[in-house]
């Protein structure tokens, strides 16, 4: 197992894109703490994948905009468990509209989520790291760390962001042993992505099947979505990496629909 009785704690883990991370990690013998801003939700999802093994999960209570809650999180996962050895910070919401008629409001809790909460989670999990001789930092980035699409002046902005803390951290905390990497999905078919077809449908003037069809599949080499598991198992190569050689990364997963 890669990541036997590693203490992993995986941000908006309760449903989507962060329980099926969890749930990989799991898989690999891991303890997995699913934080998330729903407590009922993480909980119940914790109990199914310890019931499933070989690894266990707990739930957690966490609103990654708020310090005081990121910190008293980790500190509570970090005493029970003896320490954190890897974090993905996935938590995230999307909001569509045209820039010149993006409320302020939204904007500002498009970054709090994305960017502020990949900044206060590695912040809070960095110290209990460095205590363990090392560790992975994850962020769940996008083809949008890379490109732009309309509607999505707040959401590609936090992405984009994203690249640049974790080459910074990489930077930062390399003398540690820590790395830091982005996974950049293209569309996964998840309640996110399921919102925005009728938002956009609707902004643009089209059908939801063309949403499908040309806006979100249209440049795949197989029009196809990425799916849940695809991007689990680039977080579990990036999580069980074995040193600092691979850190300050990027990797898309995106049947193609975008390149570098």
């Amino acid at each position: 197992m890669k990541l036997k009785d590693k203490v992993c704690i995986v941000t908006g883990a309760a449903r989507g894109i962060g329980e099926g991370v969890a749930r990989r990690y799991v898989q690999e013998g891991a303890v997995v703490a699913i934080a998330d801003l729903d407590l009922a939700s993480a909980e119940a999802t914790a109990k199914e994948l310890t019931a499933m093994g070989p690894g266990s999960a707990i739930g957690v209570a966490m609103d990654v905009t708020d310090e005081k809650a990121v910190n008293d999180g980790v500190a509570a996962v970090a005493e029970r468990f003896g320490g954190i050895d890897i974090l993905v910070s996935n938590a995230g919401i999307q909001i569509v509209h045209k820039i010149d008629e993006f409320p302020f409001a939204d904007w500002k809790k498009m970054l709090a989520i994305h960017l502020d909460g990949a900044f206060l989670t590695s912040k809070a999990c960095l110290p209990h790291m460095y205590k363990r001789g090392g560790g992975s930092v994850i962020f769940m980035g996008s083809v949008h760390s890379k490109e732009a699409s309309p509607l999505k002046s707040a959401y590609v902005t936090a992405k984009h962001g994203l690249l640049g803390l974790a080459r910074v951290i990489s930077k930062d905390c390399a003398a540690q042993g820590v790395r830091a990497n982005v996974i950049c999905p293209g569309f996964v078919r998840t309640p996110l992505v399921d919102k925005q077809i009728p938002e956009q449908a609707k902004e643009l003037g089209i059908s939801e099947e063309e949403v499908v069809s040309r806006i979100m599949l249209g440049n795949t080499v197989d029009k196809e979505f990425t799916t849940i598991e695809d991007v689990a198992e680039v977080a579990l190569f990036f999580a069980a990496f074995p040193s600092n050689a691979l850190t300050g990364q990027s990797l898309i997963v995106s049947h193609g629909w975008f390149m570098e």
